[in-house]
This record gives C-alpha cells, structure tokens and sequence, in this order.
C-alpha cells in the first residue's frame, strides 16, 4: 500500500512580477529517495524551502503527514551544503543538542536533576549509535574544528536524523566536498535507502523518506529511487504559452534502478533515462510535457 507523506497541491510562486513556479502537484510516497533536478533558478530552492515551511507559496498547500503545511515543523528536517555544527559542543553534543526540545524547562533540569540527567544520557547514547551508523563513532567527542568537511556533513545527516523527521530534505549537501569525499557519503545515503528495503521486506514502514535537490544527475540517479525534473523550458502548443512566462513545471518523473550500497557504480544502467531527462528538462525539446511522467505508471508495472 502507498502510504503518501508529502502531498503537494497546485503550488505556484512569484517573486515580484516574475513567476517562478506554476501549478506543482506532486505526491511522495513514505520511503521514497526523491532527487529533484533542474536548471538553475528553475525554483527547486523555492520548493524545498516551502516544504520545510520557512517560505509559504503564493498560491497552493502542500501537507506532509496529512497535516497542512504553515511553517517549520519538527516533522520535516534539513541537511544543507553548509555546516550547522556548534563549534563550543563536541560532535556527539552537537547531534544531541535537538533533543533538548524533549527535555524540560531549567526549573525541573535545576530541582528533579537526577531524572533530566538520566533523560540526558538516553539522548547522548541515541547520538552515538546514530554516529556509528553514519561512521563517525571515531570521533564522538572531538570538536568539530577537528573534523574533516566531510566528517562534519555526516554529522549534520546524523543531527537531522536524530529528530526522526517524516520527511528529510538535503539540499545540495555534498556540493562542496570533493568527489571522493562526495562518493563516501552517497554510500551513507545507500544505507539509509537499503534499511527502507529491509523493511519493507518484512512488512514494517520504511523509516527514512528523503528529498534532495542535486545538480549532478549521475548522484541523482544513483541515490535516488525516483527522480523529477521541473524546468523553464516548455512551451504549450495550445496556447503558446512558454515557462519563461509562467514558471517551472514539473518535466519528468520516473523511477530509477535500484543501487544497494554495496553494488558497482555502474552508470550505464541509467545512461538512457539520463538523457530523456536532460531532453525534457535541459534542452527544452519535448512538446508533450506527460511523456516522461510515468512514475506512478512505473510502479504499477513493477506490482504486477
């Protein structure tokens, strides 16, 4: 059964007189890793940032959980291309450090000590595991002055997966990591991916559904087990109308082969829907915006 997490009705924006975006309906299934590509200024900042809850649309609603969308919620985390580590915590304080939205106020931390201390070491010990899982359980108490930059982004993934959010939105996260550093942590969002397929094997609900935008489509296709394009770049042959006037749609939405993190990098096996999407939403030159929305389509086939 597809259980929908993120549900995105007739969203459209503007800034100014300039449209950005126009009449985004998207459903996102829980357990999906959903990358979303584009060209640049194509709105997909705009869309994530609406989402998270920090920038309402002009027009349209988005629900994550069933619950409408009216600003940043603890349900829907975020993992940028900036570190947000506090550089006076150690590494295992710092994932911690959300937590503290479960404790309780400095009167009961000051007069019941013993139990928020007791509260405290639960949340710590929920840090290390997470840091272990993500490889980082080396350096649990080293500051992060300490930390390579891409020792510092698994901290981050892990600090937002502390939270245990609906939804997990990256937004460029490995853009300003070298590639080897950049393939180091594509794998860990390979294991997040393969512990989804371990349970859904076993009939319980995925754990983890992830957003990212992503301007390397090889990344894209590789993470991801759905990808969609929204672009500028179509014009309507009933009107002629042309989304440098309207804004953004989306282009294309398919399902992506399935990597496991342990699998060969072997891009070959996406190189055709590579460049279906870079003929749809790169190079402008698709005239039926549906014929590469085939994602639900997609999914029915493979049920049957």
């Amino acid at each position: 059964m597809n259980k929908m997490i993120v549900t995105i009705q007739n969203a459209s924006h503007n800034f100014g007189n300039k449209r950005i975006l126009d009449c985004i309906n998207l459903d996102l299934v829980q357990g999906d890793f959903t990358a979303l590509v584009g060209p640049s200024g194509a709105g997909k900042s705009t869309l994530f940032k609406a989402i998270l809850g920090t920038d309402p649309l002009n027009e349209g609603k988005i629900y994550v959980a069933g619950e409408e969308v009216t600003g940043p919620d603890r349900h829907v985390g975020i993992v940028y291309q900036q570190y947000t580590l506090a550089p006076y915590l150690t590494v295992e304080q710092n994932v911690a450090e959300g937590l503290k939205l479960d404790q309780t106020s400095i009167p009961y931390r000051t007069f019941c000590f013993w139990n928020w201390w007791k509260l405290r070491q639960k949340h710590l010990a929920e840090a290390r595991e997470l840091l272990k899982r993500v490889g980082l359980d080396p350096v649990l108490t080293s500051y992060p002055e300490a930390l390579s930059g891409g020792m510092r982004q698994r901290a981050a993934i892990a600090q937002a997966l502390i939270m245990r959010p609906q939804v997990l939105l990256l937004d460029e996260p490995f853009g300003a990591l070298d590639e080897a550093t950049r393939e180091d942590l594509q794998g860990v969002l390979k294991t997040l991916s393969q512990e989804n397929e371990d349970a859904k094997a076993i009939g319980l609900d995925p754990p983890h559904t992830v957003i990212m935008v992503t301007h390397e489509l090889n990344e894209a296709f590789y993470i991801a087990n759905r990808v969609i394009g929204i672009s500028r770049f179509w014009k309507d042959p009933k009107t002629g109308l042309t989304g440098m006037e309207r804004g953004a749609r989306i282009m294309y939405d398919k399902l992506t082969p399935f990597f496991g993190p342990n699998d060969p990098r072997d891009f070959g096996r996406f190189l055709d829907l590579k460049n279906l999407l870079r003929k749809s939403v790169f190079d402008g030159d698709l005239t039926d915006p549906m014929e590469h929305q085939t994602y639900w389509r997609d999914r029915e086939a493979i049920a049957c």
